[in-house]
């Protein structure tokens, strides 16, 4: 499958009812050839305007974050496992994620990154392990076959509770600093 075929697919989905209430498809974004690819939990409004993901407010703290440690927007993948918005940015329900995390599959085989880094709790619990704890385990990196993983607090979290931006900043030094030494 390539690119195109996918995100038609992902265009013509109607396997949640998230399809009948979504503005636009949110099927990700940024450099198909990545070694490090952002996953976050499903769109939130402004995504859903745009069909971009992390555009808004915690898309433009995980913006500064990014360049506070040298890695560029345009050099990373970006997308959600859902690629529908939920209605008021509620959690996915498991039967949504279920739905959808096939075409996040397709999409991490399709670039290959050394490195996924999960954007939050929810994002981390489906990817890493269920019992993800967040605030115990950020920035712990795992190995997954081919994929070296950790986890960082959701930028949205971090607009509601700013004591835990040093600890993003730290996760987000280290993540550079991985990237930096399998580059050598």
């Amino acid at each position: 499958m390539d690119w195109n075929e996918l995100e038609s697919i992902c265009k013509e989905c109607t396997a949640c009812p998230l399809s009948r209430t979504r503005t636009n498809l949110v099927f990700g974004v940024g450099n198909r050839e990545a070694e490090l690819m952002f996953v976050g939990e499903a769109p939130g409004e402004q995504e859903d305007k745009t069909g971009i993901p992390f555009v808004g407010a915690a898309g433009q703290l995980l913006d500064k974050y990014l360049t506070a440690v040298g890695i560029d927007r345009e050099d990373v993948y970006i997308a959600n496992i859902l690629k529908c918005r939920p209605p008021h940015n509620r959690d996915p329900l498991p039967e949504e994620g279920d739905a959808c995390i096939g075409y996040l599959r397709e999409q991490v085989k399709l670039i290959r990154p050394k490195m996924i880094v999960c954007l939050g709790r929810i994002s981390a619990m489906r990817l890493i392990k269920p019992d993800y704890k967040i605030t115990k385990e950020h920035g712990n990196f795992v190995h997954r076959g081919a994929f070296t993983m950790t986890a960082v607090y959701h930028p949205s979290a971090l607009l509601r509770d700013p004591a835990k931006r040093e600890d993003m900043y730290r996760d987000m030094k280290k993540i550079k600093e991985y990237l930096d030494s399998i580059k050598k």
